[in-house]
């Protein structure tokens, strides 16, 4: 027969087990946690020399969390990989309404300017860079207010763009969610990517391409043309729970969750990122720089 006690001791141990998780879930990992996750791609149509590549996405700018502070730590860590590229994912805006104080993208942009590498920094927005931004939902577009805060700082930002770099093409995709907007039926979201149009800047000369689009969806829609596509927007599904993931896409599930992606012959690197949304909780799933070094076979 189990004794009162036993069961005082056990009821007591839960709460206490719980406590810490929660501790540790809302003010450890997300705001004190950050690591740098490495892969490594291989690929038979890469004929250049290798490529390191550094990536931030998902910051989720607001205090306490994400803060100028933070942010400076990110930019430092993210130097010392020595990448030769650097590219921001999207995501700058704060995804959850449970910050102390907000931080601007104005004031975060000189920080993320420091960013070095030889072959430049470039970025994308993220969905949340939409939405946070009232007078670009209003005109169904840009200009966009985070985008030109990256812009003024010298970080170009890539709108369904590709260029030449040394030896490969660099392609960003516009967001597929970017719009909110609402119907008889509920709210439903409008994109304002351009895969077709940004794919056919790419010349038909060899050069192996990298694409940049925010959400990982799109990579059952890029062609073979594209060496490897780089995403965010899952944030690794935020909270792991021994292997499981109870926040990942209701239509693919944890397909493209977090990692390094192979599917029907294309390269899917999908980084955990830094911040959060919805909810100020990270479990499981430590805020990341990620670097992927891709190379020929």
């Amino acid at each position: 027969m189990i004794s009162r006690r036993t069961v005082l001791k056990g009821l007591l141990g839960t709460i206490l087990a719980g406590f810490f998780a929660a501790t540790y879930g809302f003010f450890i990992e997300p705001a004190l946690r950050l690591r740098v996750k490495r892969w490594r791609v291989a690929r038979q149509d890469w004929t250049r020399k290798p490529l390191k590549i550094a990536i931030i996405t998902d910051i989720h700018l607001g205090e306490p969390y994400v803060g100028l502070r933070r942010l400076k730590q990110i930019v430092r860590r993210t130097n010392a990989v020595n990448a030769d590229l650097v590219v921001l994912l999207g995501d700058f805006a704060p995804g959850h309404k449970y910050i102390s104080k907000p931080v601007e993208i104005e004031d975060a942009a000189p920080i993320l300017a420091e960013l070095q590498a030889p072959q430049g920094v470039y970025s994308v927005l993220g969905n949340h860079d939409w939405w946070d931004d009232r007078a670009a939902q209003r005109r169904g577009g840009g200009p966009s207010r985070y985008g030109g805060a990256l812009e003024a700082v010298g970080i170009p930002v890539l709108s369904n763009q590709a260029l030449k770099k040394d030896g490969y093409w660099l392609a960003g995709l516009e967001d597929q969610i970017a719009l909110r907007r609402r119907t008889a039926n509920g709210r439903r979201f409008q994109g304002l990517d351009d895969l077709p149009a940004t794919m056919a800047q790419v010349d038909d000369d060899g050069a192996p391409c990298i694409l940049l689009a925010h959400e990982p969806y799109v990579v059952q829609r890029v062609p073979e043309r594209v060496s490897l596509t780089l995403s965010g927007h899952t944030h690794g599904g935020q909270v792991q729970i021994f292997g499981w993931a109870p926040a990942v896409s209701r239509r693919f599930g944890s397909r493209y969750r977090y990692g390094h992606i192979q599917e029907n012959g294309r390269d899917l690197i999908v980084s955990g990122g830094i911040g959060c949304s919805i909810l100020p909780i990270r479990l499981g799933v430590v805020p990341e720089i990620t670097v992927v070094e891709i190379a020929g076979v």
